[in-house]
């Protein structure tokens, strides 16, 4: 059960990652029309400059306005078994389908719903437009349900053998035929219940504002102590991409008043607090630099500069890109005591950081976030804030590293370099495997395409074959698999020898973690199978 909550999970992800860009062209866009930061003259109607920003601006809101669709459509590409391409064509017509039959009962029976389909968009109408559909506002949690709901049939019903004569209605048509009549009672049953859950949503908005300093520090533990479980997304997701806070979410709308706050005078603490549950980036920002820190001038002297090589990267992930699981996950299996400190001191900064008056759209790191979206357009009239912040931020870096550092020494906690053996220090870096592989390689020319197939052959390899495996999925780190026998898997080792971060295990499913580039080594690994199963396939047909 846990395993299939971790994939959904992960699979939510997928669409997440298009939000970093589209933050970023729309913040720059949003600058450039300020006139704090350019001249009049060039944001008049008729001017060059003004229009061909407001086209970057337009193509900029392209996510932002298309949240649910977007989900939709990206959630079966992690939750799909097979097929992926036509799972998510499959969905996107059946959520579409489920939007026609609400805006179809709601204006035939919407009296009866409590709903009024006459009135306009937003607001208290709870209604909203989506591919031009007028609809009731589920955000992304309709777009969730209704995804995994036609991905289950999409995974149950799309290699069934149909008769012949029934072969048009084969495949992706067979799923959509069948999703066609289950979207009939769930668009009664959503006209029905949601208004009475908009209500609870409109409350629960109220109580986590009035929750305060409270609601964040409870906010921010869960977000960081979960990431060992995959479930953190189930935590942030509804507070950055949903209405737990605010109508569309904080990204959404922290985006669209970007402007307005930044011309304010008033502290944006009074104009946005929900602004307090998206600062949960500062740990990755100041808190990343003090572990590092710690890890280095704790491991043995001779062992400094190969901790330095596995060190320094996974922190200017973390710091710059606000990917922080290079770095938690070198110190999570070693001593899991460390992780739960970390989410502690992460839950403390933001809630410090709140206090003293600093909200914003923080989840990210400094490239993909605070410089777009919050530091540049916010500095000519909220640097103060800004200035507090990375003083408060500075200052948690201090004690990160001598709260870890204390720990790690006090209690002997085997963090790298630490180890009796210098051996296993390797195995944290994927340039030792390619140079073992290049001195003992049988040619002298290996082809890039050998190259690029080398880790994912290893890691199919390792868990036992494409027969061994029951699923692939990956989040924004990790590959996500489950094995239909744990015993045919190799050791944690072995995968960090492979170039691995790590490894974590609950029965059959497990989690490797690879870094920013693990959607490619999935599809690599994913074509290797498909390979694989079609020699055997011929084999067999041969024998």
């Amino acid at each position: 059960m846990l395993s299939q909550i971790q994939r959904f999970g992960g699979a939510m992800f997928t669409p997440v990652l298009l939000f970093p860009f589209a933050g970023i062209v729309v913040g720059i866009a949003i600058l450039l029309q300020n006139p704090l930061f350019v001249s009049e003259d060039l944001l008049q109607p008729d001017s060059l400059f003004g229009q061909i920003v407001h086209i970057l601006e337009e193509g900029g809101w392209t996510v932002f306005r298309n949240m649910p669709l977007i989900f939709a459509v990206g959630l079966p590409i992690g939750l799909a078994k097979t097929a992926h391409s036509r799972a998510c064509l499959a969905v996107m017509v059946s959520f579409l389908t489920w939007n026609y039959f609400i805006n179809a009962m709601g204006v035939i029976w919407g009296s009866y719903f409590g709903v009024d389909f006459s009135s306009e968009v937003g607001g208290e109408s709870g209604l909203t437009m989506i591919a031009g559909i007028k609809t009731l506002d589920t955000s992304i949690i309709g777009a969730i349900i209704i995804a995994g709901i036609v991905t289950g049939i999409h995974n149950r019903y799309f290699d069934k053998q149909l008769p012949v004569f029934l072969g048009i209605f084969q495949g992706s048509s067979y799923v959509v035929l069948i999703s066609f009549f289950v979207m009939l009672p769930l668009a009664w049953i959503t006209l029905f219940f949601w208004p009475k859950v908009q209500i609870g949503i409109q409350s629960l908005q109220v109580f986590m504002v009035d929750s305060g300093s409270f609601g964040v520090w409870i906010y921010t533990f869960l977000e960081r102590i979960l990431i060992p479980t995959g479930l953190h997304h189930f935590i942030y997701g509804p507070f950055i991409f949903g209405p737990a806070v605010t109508e569309h979410g904080i990204q959404v709308d922290w985006v669209q008043n970007l402007q307005y706050f930044s011309q304010s005078t008033e502290p944006l603490k009074s104009l946005f607090p929900e602004g307090g549950f998206a600062l949960h980036g500062n740990s990755k920002v100041f808190g990343s630099i003090g572990i590092a820190l710690a890890l280095y001038y704790t491991a043995a002297p001779k062992n400094r500069v190969k901790i330095a090589g596995l060190l320094i990267p996974a922190a200017l992930t973390a710091v710059f890109v606000g990917i922080t699981e290079p770095l938690e996950f070198t110190f999570l299996f070693i001593s899991p005591l460390l992780f739960a400190v970390h989410a502690i001191l992460a839950a403390t900064l933001a809630t410090t950081l709140y206090y003293f008056g600093v909200v914003g759209n923080m989840g990210g790191g400094i490239i993909d976030n605070f410089l777009p979206m919050n530091w540049i357009p916010m500095f000519h009239n909220h640097y103060t804030m800004i200035i507090t912040q990375i003083v408060i931020g500075l200052i948690f870096t201090c004690i990160w590293f001598v709260v870890f550092r204390t720990l790690i020494i006090k209690l002997d906690l085997k963090t790298p370099g630490r180890e009796d053996s210098d051996d296993d220090i390797k195995l944290y870096s994927k340039q030792d495997y390619k140079n073992k592989k290049s001195q003992t390689s049988d040619t002298a020319t290996v082809s890039k395409e050998d190259a690029k197939r080398a880790l994912p052959k290893g890691i199919l390899a390792g868990l036992g074959g494409c027969q061994n495996i029951k699923s692939l999925n990956n989040c924004a780190t990790r590959l996500r698999i489950e094995v239909i026998d744990s015993e045919k898997v190799e050791t944690d080792s072995y995968f960090k020898s492979l170039g691995a971060h790590g490894v974590v295990r609950k029965g059959h499913a497990l989690q490797i973690i690879i870094g920013l580039h693990v959607s490619l080594v999935r599809d690599k690994i994913e074509q290797l199978m498909k390979e694989d199963t079609q020699n055997i396939t011929l084999s067999e047909a041969i024998e």
